[in-house]
């Protein structure tokens, strides 16, 4: 189970500090949170300099296992519109919403999209499709421009031209993993995120460190060498870490297995201001250069 958070406490903790004031040249624009980075960063691009925006978890965090903040209480408060992911991946939102007293519609960013199930769980990382992306960005304009009518015009010209450099994109994707051999395209990585990716892409998962679509999970001895055992089977010579995971679990796998730990992917977060994943394109570009160089050895 996933921890809980004493969000009265931080409703309490918000109402002790007191509301700061907002600086005038922000006054104009609406006040938007996004729950995590991927989000917020697709937010951004489609809301430009007419929104506010609040990012809760930022870059390399790791939103499953998120403890709110009275930061992020009164950004809550303030906000005209949440954006989320949903499907699991916020799992403390309810929780602050109600606490909060919040009034400000939200919006899921992976409704309209074809979802994987597994069991009784929802794969919630469908970010790792381009294809996805797009219709977030649709979601997203759609919701800003019924918030913000005024704003309708800039809202869809730069929900257009996002969606146009999204689209190069996923063409220049196909393209870079075409050049790897069908028998190369198996992934091993450190919990299950990549199934939209292999989907779309046409991958195959051969196993994950952590059998589960959640970080919080963790691998049984049995389970670890049941993937080791999945490794030497295939023949996979590499396998990767992400930067929201442990990667002594991956490590341990490769170190049994006698196979390549490759370099670290960016999964269910942007990497921070020094890294190659800053936004959601190029975490995207940065992360499918990685797999097809390390696959292609």
């Amino acid at each position: 189970m996933r921890r809980g958070v004493g969000v009265s406490a931080l409703v309490l903790t918000f109402m002790a500090i007191g509301t700061l004031a907002t600086p005038v040249a922000a006054q104009n624009r609406i006040k938007v949170v996004a729950t995590f980075s991927v989000v917020g960063d697709l937010v951004q691009n489609i809301g430009g300099d007419r929104i506010d925006l609040a990012t809760l978890v930022g870059p390399d965090g790791d939103t499953e296992r998120y403890e709110p903040t009275p930061t992020d209480v009164r950004a809550l408060v303030q906000s005209e519109i949440i954006f989320e992911n949903g499907l699991g991946s916020e799992p403390w939102l309810d929780r602050l919403y109600r606490a909060s007293g919040a009034r400000a519609p939200r919006i899921r960013v992976s409704e309209a999209l074809d979802l994987i199930h597994e069991g009784d769980e929802i794969d919630p990382h469908v970010w790792h499709d381009v294809a996805n992306a797009i219709v977030m960005a649709g979601t997203i304009r759609n919701a800003l421009v019924g918030i913000d009518p005024r704003n309708a015009d800039v809202y869809s010209a730069n929900h257009n031209a996002y969606v146009t450099r999204l689209q190069a994109l996923d063409a220049k994707v196909t393209d870079q993993i075409a050049t790897l051999p069908r028998e190369r395209r198996r992934l091993v990585t450190s919990h299950d995120t990549f199934g939209y990716f292999a989907r779309r892409y046409d991958f195959d998962i051969v196993g994950v460190g952590l059998a589960s679509f959640f970080t919080d999970a963790q691998p049984s001895a049995q389970q670890i060498n049941r993937l080791v055992q999945d490794i030497r089977a295939t023949g996979v010579a590499t396998v990767f870490v992400e930067n929201v995971s442990d990667p002594r679990i991956m490590q341990r796998v490769a170190n049994e297995a006698g196979v390549l730990v490759a370099p670290q992917l960016f999964t269910d977060a942007l990497g921070g201001r020094n890294s190659p994943a800053t936004t959601y394109i190029d975490m995207m570009t940065y992360n499918v250069n990685t797999i097809v160089t390390s696959l292609a050895r």
